[in-house]
């Protein structure tokens, strides 16, 4: 009787949620993710050098097609967040662009140089001209991620 009563209480634990996710890099969960709106104000605050501890949900705007080794995420009014991955210790699939994501690491705000925004050009599938249209370094809304869930 009371192995049957400890079984209902797990079950009703794991039903708690209907979303599926596929999980990356170190365990996370869902609970308690942030905003896109609260990350932009949280990245609007910060200066080159600052690292902020953050978890959010967000869309997949595009991914590398070569190993899905980076990403970049949407925020709201048209900024996005530019993710790599904690030790190249893991990686997305490249087909996930579009999907919602949950995303945990650090989060900080990077100088992009020239040949960098080229590479990652590259690597996202843009045309030459658009690599070759490249002529400035960017400053970029970056995140370090030590865990990912990508829902299914």
């Amino acid at each position: 009787m009371a192995l049957t009563s400890c079984k209902k209480e797990e079950k009703g634990t794991e039903s708690k949620s209907d979303i599926a996710y596929a999980s990356f890099g170190d365990s996370i969960s869902a609970e308690n993710a942030l905003s896109k709106e609260d990350v932009l104000t949280t990245y609007a605050k910060m200066a080159q050098g600052d690292t902020v501890a953050v978890k959010f949900k967000s869309q997949i705007k595009a991914v590398c097609k070569e190993k899905g080794c980076w990403m970049n995420l949407d925020l709201v009014q048209g900024k996005e967040v530019f993710v790599k991955f904690k030790d190249y210790s893991f990686f997305v699939p490249t087909d996930s662009k579009d999907e919602e994501v949950i995303i945990s690491g650090k989060a900080y705000v990077s100088v992009e140089s020239i040949e960098d925004l080229k590479h990652y050009a590259k690597d996202g599938g843009k045309s030459q001209a658009a690599i070759d249209s490249i002529i400035a370094p960017k400053t970029k809304y970056s995140l370090m991620a030590d865990g990912v869930l990508i829902q299914k």
